[in-house]
């Protein structure tokens, strides 16, 4: 008999167990089978006017404007920097003094040949070319660029040392000329070793190059990358309060910042700074303020997101005051507001919330 209730009881147990999970097997395929409820069925709406508006996003960020330079120079001077003449990132020109020794002028001349011992009557080579040429631009020397220091020569040579107030000895001395590969260039000294008062011994690499224009980086997170792909246009605001407009042409993760790097390239020919690149500092990084545009600017009829719905079918469709069903396209969106087309201006459409709540 004690056996017989226990069994019993057992099969009621079972029984009670089967049927509550009948009934709960049973809401949970009510509740997945009963469709997303439409907002625009919603009891409580506030009603907005289509209106022309525009849409688009942006971010503010920094961009690192930095002149990158190479050694094209080296000093052959032996004593005192007693004046220092070249500004830095300064366009310069041939027979232009860059700085001085010993109140010895230091002239900057084009050749690929540096300058390695004292030129003098009756010298020939490369370096010999490279001063005639010098001395012709000057209007010191009106002979041929035959390589050969003649008499020619060394009455330019005297010349223009009288012009620059020098004893005219005829001859140039190892130290009085820095050639560089270029010219007119953009340079600059390395002020760590050019400075009135500092002491030189000869060989020092003081002449530095810098190109056309700065190079412009945006660091940036990888989450910030991945939303600012190659030819998103950037906003640069110059020294001068101006506006470079430039565009993302690049990106480099940085190993040592953790930073994901956007090179810049100009929107149009040129370069970014085009004719201002002198308001950039040669000397660190400039910061300056940016705007990433990562969303072009569209306009049109505006209306809040909110008020557009997508039916089952994947159209999307506003719902005017009287409950009608419009379809319209969405053609860009940013910041909670939409452009649609399929609708007239002036329109009263709904958006579901209460505005009281």
């Amino acid at each position: 008999m004690v056996r017989s209730i226990k069994v019993w009881r057992g099969i009621f147990v079972i029984g009670a167990i089967a049927l509550l999970v009948g009934v709960a097997v049973g809401w949970a395929v009510s509740v997945v089978a009963q469709p997303v409820a439409d907002p625009s069925d919603s009891l409580a709406y506030t009603l907005v006017t289509v209106t022309q508006g525009q849409v688009g996003s942006s971010v503010k960020l920094n961009t690192m404007a930095t002149w990158p330079t190479t050694v094209v120079g080296v000093n052959r001077s032996q004593g005192v920097v007693t004046g220092v003449n070249l500004a830095p990132g300064e366009v310069t020109e041939q027979g232009d003094i860059i700085y001085s020794v010993d109140l010895r002028p230091v002239i900057v001349a084009m050749g690929d040949i540096p300058a390695f011992r004292t030129i003098t009557a009756g010298d020939s080579g490369a370096d010999v070319s490279q001063l005639q040429s010098m001395l012709t631009a000057l209007s010191f020397y009106s002979g041929p660029i035959s390589g050969t220091a003649g008499k020619l020569t060394a009455r330019a040579i005297k010349a223009w040392q009288t012009s620059l107030g020098l004893p005219n000895t005829g001859q140039v001395d190892l130290g009085d000329v820095i050639f560089v590969p270029q010219l007119p260039a953009r340079l600059s000294l390395d002020t760590t070793i050019i400075k009135r008062g500092a002491s030189l011994t000869g060989g020092e690499p003081v002449m530095l190059g810098l190109p056309d224009a700065p190079t412009f980086t945006i660091p940036v997170t990888d989450m910030q990358a991945a939303g600012m792909p190659p030819g998103t246009r950037v906003e640069i605001t110059a020294p001068n309060t101006q506006t470079w407009q430039a565009v993302i042409d690049d990106q480099s993760s940085d190993p040592n910042t953790g930073f994901v790097d956007l090179s810049l390239a100009s929107l149009v020919p040129g370069t970014i700074c085009a004719d201002q690149c002198d308001l950039v500092s040669v000397t660190g990084q400039t910061r300056l303020d940016s705007t990433v545009i990562t969303m072009e600017p569209v306009s049109g009829l505006m209306v809040p997101s909110a008020a557009v719905a997508t039916q089952a079918d994947g159209s999307t469709v506003v719902v005017t005051d009287s409950g009608e069903r419009l379809v319209v396209q969405v053609v860009a969106s940013a910041k909670g507001m939409s452009i649609i087309t399929g609708v007239n201006a002036g329109l009263a459409i709904r958006i579901p919330g209460n505005p009281h709540d």
